[in-house]
């Protein structure tokens, strides 16, 4: 009888850890700097097993020597990689000790109607809270706000995008803002939601947005890979790409900010459907991508900047990402992002890196910013907000309203920055020539 119960505690043991019967370690959260070639190689082999989640780089290939690199750990992993890293001298420390409590106290503060006040904007919301927000919105503010069906996912949940257009002047120009094209930035779908919140009560009392909205209408997509997202609430926090599954092979999902007709599937993006970076089979092979594309393309006259908004890292990217070389106003769009960066600075007392994503970051082609570029949005631009690591991915609630304040004056300090080219060449346009 003994010789059983032996044998049954063996049999069980991982399925123990599994549960967290036998261990109450949480996921862990390392910053590892590795120093040598040797130590880049093991954590590479490290990073793509053990069910860890890279978080920077975001693929082993970018990992390099004396570069910083952000790796989520599962609980029952975290003392066999901890102890791998200390055998091989690899330099690293716990960033967060806590990973899984933070996840479970950021899903509680999902609950909460819209109309109760500010507070909503601080938390993070479900799916299907951001779907009942979208709708509450168009319906309180008609004459306002439409809900605009660009698309629809994969498994066939509606893109959304929000039309903010708060007079009828003729001629408008535009301004597309997407959030949540990676599923795990959940402070990017916040973003959205504050500022088409920040917008319909700061008009006629913020002088710079009254401004901004009153010669230029927005386009916000709040989420742009809805079924990545719902999947990072009940399935798997840290999932990045979108559900739809990969002929040959068990791995789910493509990135969609590798799936734009830009460089596509160069270096900087992966062929592998196994990767974080998959390129898909062909440009635009995902239902999102195309969506917002065919929406972009056909109001391309009309829409005047392209924003997408991403985290983590604080950086203020212009293109070019998928090439290092320059686009062609390059110098235009990095004084727009540095100024904005200054202001930042001056406000919020928060460091904003900028510049072309290719120079600032590493090669990252089938990006939505260049692609808009190349359509002819001379004005595009992708935002990485809080933080540079701390909380990553996790970013606590608590700092939502920072992270979105200090995106909110970027957006501003860019569209007035634009505002004052456009309107000079066209007013002289309507001049006609000089008598």
């Amino acid at each position: 009888m003994t010789t059983l119960w032996v044998l049954f505690i063996f049999l069980n043991f991982d399925l123990l850890l599994q549960t967290g019967q036998c261990t109450k370690t949480s996921g862990q959260v390392l910053s590892i700097t590795p120093n040598t070639q040797e130590q880049v190689e093991i954590l590479k082999n490290v990073s793509t097993q053990y069910q860890t989640g890279l978080w920077q780089p975001v693929s082993p290939h970018n990992i390099k020597e004396l570069t910083k690199v952000h790796l989520y750990v599962p609980g029952n992993s975290s003392e066999t990689v901890r102890n791998l890293l200390q055998r091989h001298n690899i330099t690293h420390e716990v960033m967060l000790p806590n990973a899984d409590e933070i996840i479970k106290m950021q899903m509680r503060n999902d609950s909460g109607d819209p109309r109760s006040g500010s507070t909503f904007y601080y938390r993070y919301h479900t799916l299907e809270d951001i779907y009942d927000w979208i709708n509450r919105t168009a319906h309180d503010y008609p004459d306002k706000v439409k809900a605009i069906l660009v698309g629809s996912s994969y498994e066939k949940r509606p893109l959304y995008a929000l039309k903010l257009s708060l007079n009828n002047r003729p001629n408008k120009k535009a301004m597309w803002i997407d959030c949540g094209i990676h599923a795990r930035e959940w402070i990017s779908p916040a973003f959205c939601l504050f500022f088409v919140h920040y917008s319909l009560s700061f008009y006629n009392i913020n002088a710079e947005m009254t401004q901004i909205l009153d010669n230029m209408d927005f386009y916000v997509l709040p989420v742009m890979n809805p079924d990545g997202y719902k999947y990072t609430w009940t399935k798997n926090r840290m999932w990045r790409k979108n559900r739809s599954p990969q002929k040959g092979t068990s791995c789910i999902g493509v990135d969609l900010n590798r799936n734009f007709d830009a460089n596509w599937c160069t270096t900087g993006a992966s062929p592998d459907p196994c990767t974080e970076i998959y390129c898909g089979p062909f440009p635009e092979s995902e239902p999102e991508s195309q969506a917002v594309a065919n929406f972009l393309r056909s109001h391309k006259e009309s829409i005047q900047i392209y924003l997408s908004i991403h985290s983590y890292s604080q950086m203020l990217i212009i293109p070019y990402s998928c090439t290092e070389d320059e686009a062609e106003n390059h110098s235009e769009l990095y004084e727009m992002v540095k100024t904005a960066a200054d202001n930042i600075k001056r406000y919020y007392k928060n460091i904003y890196t900028y510049g072309a994503g290719a120079q600032i970051i590493y090669l990252a082609p089938g990006g939505s910013d260049d692609w808009a570029y190349n359509l002819g949005i001379k004005y595009s631009f992708t935002f990485e907000l809080q933080d540079r690591g701390k909380y990553g991915f996790l970013l606590p609630p608590s700092d939502i309203q920072g992270a979105c304040n200090e995106a909110l004056l970027a957006v501003k300090t860019i569209a007035l920055k634009v505002m004052e080219k456009p309107q000079a060449a066209t007013s002289s346009r309507q001049a006609g020539p000089a008598a």
